[in-house]
């Protein structure tokens, strides 16, 4: 017998599943696209054979991997209209033009080219193919742009208007919406995230082949190639982190207090949790371990200003309802006249608070009757689970900084021609799946603070999913998880038999396609 879970729960299982499996591919595909484009161009700078034997080898496995990544993104567009029907309804407009512009031009441009990059090594110039190389790599950065754009406009939704006529949200200023502050820190830290993931995967095959006394040659120059891109990327990302960390305390301030586990205000600057225990029904962090202003400067850049807590979030919150109420009742005056001046300057008053008006839905279904009890409990809905989002953030900070010891170390023993260093080496080996533990509490992080919203302060995640049968979702919950589960075996077999092997030429120079290198490593 199925549990009794409702059609929400069950269809942020689903995406939660999908969108968790899906980004197992894109930080890989980022990271290697760069550093093909860059072996390559060494390649073609210096003449010398090995650099391209590089190019090959690791792109065989970006072919992997860029396969896996396609065909598990395709499926999580569809759950908008299947899962997700009065999301779509309610903000299409503005969400699909940055999808739609991502498929034609960056994934289209992507999966182009990297046609070209597999079977035109022989047919093209040596300049030509590097282009290819770095078009793919180029395609795969404007991808992760767009689709962050519209995941940046659900976490700080900006160049759009609520239109009272056909009750939906429309895009007004679309320039906002791409230059939208929250987007744009998304996608730079995101990126130099898989531009790490891309580094430690190349570090740590290489470092298993330097094991076993195998490949030495390409596994040397790999090594320094990932050690140096993965320094800055690994710098870039902790960088990059403080600007989300400020432009978080500026747009998202409860998803900021979840994070710190700040309850209560603190007199500026405020201080920054290293380690505690969350308790949220007691609102409070027990055995908190703290650092003096260090969370004042990096959510407000100044010692000064104050960063607010959850408990007084939470009175904003329920202020933001009472005045969501009144322009909730002015849309419903609007609907019966048009033509109500009075309703309509109302309404636009109070119009930036009209989400939180759609909270108390969950508790009354005549919004502007909602008593006080309510609305207090409405307000309570928007704080998200503290202690998860906490120890999320503190794993994944943790792992950052030790991606910087990590890259260092191979810095200093690159330049000092010492990357044989079995401590070394073996840590590097061990590290290969961390990036992906990184990114995906990074996701947690991002999506799980955003609750209790599909778009921060405009949609409730609970209004947003289609009027479905439990059932229907529960069997495509199955089926994804059957179709995944596959898709996973497949990923790790092809990826180990290639990586076992290693680099494998043919007689005419071309590089051997892969059931080749998957039979020679039986």
């Amino acid at each position: 017998m199925m549990p009794d879970i409702d059609v929400v729960s069950l269809s942020r299982l689903q995406f939660g599943l999908t969108a968790m499996y899906h980004f197992l591919f894109v930080p890989l595909t980022l990271g290697l696209s760069l550093l093909l484009a860059i072996m390559e161009s060494v390649y073609v700078m210096t003449g010398r054979t090995i650099w391209r034997d590089m190019t090959k080898f690791w792109g065989l496995l970006f072919g992997i991997n860029f396969a896996m990544g396609v065909a598990t993104g395709i499926t999580m567009e569809f759950q908008f209209g299947t899962n997700w029907a009065y999301y779509s309804h309610y903000v299409g407009d503005i969400f699909g033009a940055p999808l739609a512009i991502e498929g034609l031009m960056a994934f289209f441009l992507e999966a182009t080219f990297i046609g070209l990059f597999f079977f035109g090594w022989n047919k093209l110039s040596a300049v030509g193919h590097l282009m290819v190389t770095w078009l793919v790599a180029l395609g795969s950065n404007l991808s992760a742009l767009w689709i962050l754009i519209a995941n940046g406009w659900m976490q700080h939704p900006v160049g759009a208007t609520f239109n009272t006529d056909t009750m939906r949200m429309e895009v007004a200023n679309f320039a906002d919406v791409i230059f939208n502050p929250v987007a744009q820190d998304k996608f730079v830290h995101t990126v130099s995230a898989g531009y790490v993931t891309g580094a430690v995967f190349v570090l740590a095959v290489s470092a298993l082949y330097l094991l076993r006394g195998r490949h030495v040659a390409l596994a040397r120059r790999s090594m320094t190639v990932a050690a140096s891109f993965g320094l800055a990327a690994s710098l870039s990302v902790v960088v990059l982190g403080d600007e989300s960390g400020y432009t978080a305390g500026q747009n998202q301030r409860m998803k900021l207090a979840a994070i710190e586990a700040m309850w209560e205000t603190e007199p500026a600057p405020a201080s920054f949790t290293v380690v505690g225990f969350p308790d949220q029904a007691g609102h409070r962090t027990n055995y908190a371990v703290r650092i003096p202003y260090v969370m004042g400067l990096i959510a407000t850049r100044s010692i000064s200003e104050p960063v607010m807590g959850i408990n007084q979030l939470v009175e904003v919150a329920a202020d933001r309802i009472r005045s969501g109420m009144v322009a909730y009742q002015a849309l419903q005056r609007l609907r019966q006249n048009r033509g109500d001046t009075n309703a309509r300057a109302t309404f636009e008053a109070h119009v930036s608070d009209l989400g939180y008006a759609l909270l108390l839905k969950r508790y009354t279904p005549v919004v502007t009757d909602a008593t006080d009890a309510q609305i207090v409990a409405a307000a309570h809905d928007t704080v998200p689970a503290v202690a998860p989002l906490f120890w999320s953030f503190r794993v994944m900070v943790g792992l950052g900084f030790f991606f910087i010891a990590l890259f260092v170390t191979a810095f200093i023993l690159s330049a000092k021609r010492r990357l044989e260093h079995p401590l070394f080496l073996k840590a590097a080996a061990a590290a290969l799946p961390l990036p992906w533990l990184a990114a995906e509490l990074g996701w947690y992080v991002a999506e799980g603070g955003r609750q209790p919203w599909t778009i921060d302060g405009i949609l409730p995640t609970f209004l947003s999913a289609s009027n479905i049968p439990a059932a229907n979702v529960w069997f495509s919950v199955a089926g994804f998880v059957l179709f995944y589960s596959v898709l996973a075996v497949v990923e790790l077999y092809l990826m180990v038999k290639v990586i076992r092997h290693g680099p494998l030429e043919t007689t005419s120079g071309r590089p051997a396609p892969l059931h080749a290198v998957v039979a020679a490593g039986e």
